[in-house]
């Protein structure tokens, strides 16, 4: 029998082809994870354009609600300066006509014998300074003023007698303007 040996080193050619093999493998496993890397970086720069496009979508949008609420502030606080305008123009059209009623009702509850110098008014309180031929034409004055519906609470502040040899009073007294309700009845 015959026995033959192999002397060819097939060992180190099983190796050069195994480490061809890994070698081959290892190339196309870094290829393939390569491309899986690159494609994922893909997706994710994708992702981050998507969200800074809506980023930038909602910042615009943002300032012009911004923009939208400044403008709505100043036409609310334009439109309180008109509704205060005009509630000032009301308030001067609606007692425009009741200066005229109260001259008449210092004529009308003038009793004989009393005469005015001057009339200030502050607000809805009216002085009086005058001259009366006797204290009692004076409270005559005052209780006519009393029972006027366009005046209430006639006070005399003080009367003094005539110096200069003449029986006449000088006389100031106070008398506030009535509220409304009672005037407005008058006016019908």
């Amino acid at each position: 029998m015959t026995t033959t040996i192999n002397l060819l080193p097939w060992r180190e050619e099983r190796r050069k082809q195994q480490q061809q093999e890994f070698i081959v493998l290892l190339v196309v496993a870094a290829v393939v994870g390569g491309l899986l890397f690159w494609l994922w970086q893909g997706s994710v720069d994708q992702q981050i354009a998507d969200q800074r496009a809506r980023n930038s979508h909602i910042q615009a949008k943002t300032a012009e609600l911004d923009e939208k609420i400044k403008e709505i502030k100043e036409l609310k606080e334009r439109r309180a300066e008109l509704v205060a305008r005009m509630e000032v123009i009301q308030s001067l059209q609606g007692n425009r006509p009741s200066i005229v009623y109260v001259f008449d009702q210092l004529v009308k509850t003038l009793p004989d014998g009393v005469y005015y110098n001057e009339i200030k008014r502050e607000g809805d309180l009216f002085t009086i300074v005058g001259l009366a031929e006797s204290n009692n034409r004076i409270s005559r004055l005052m209780r006519n003023l009393d029972q006027s519906d366009w005046f209430e609470g006639a006070n005399l502040l003080n009367v003094s007698a005539g110096n200069d040899g003449t029986e006449v009073n000088s006389f100031t007294l106070t008398v506030k303007q009535a509220s409304r309700s009672g005037q407005e009845e008058e006016e019908k």
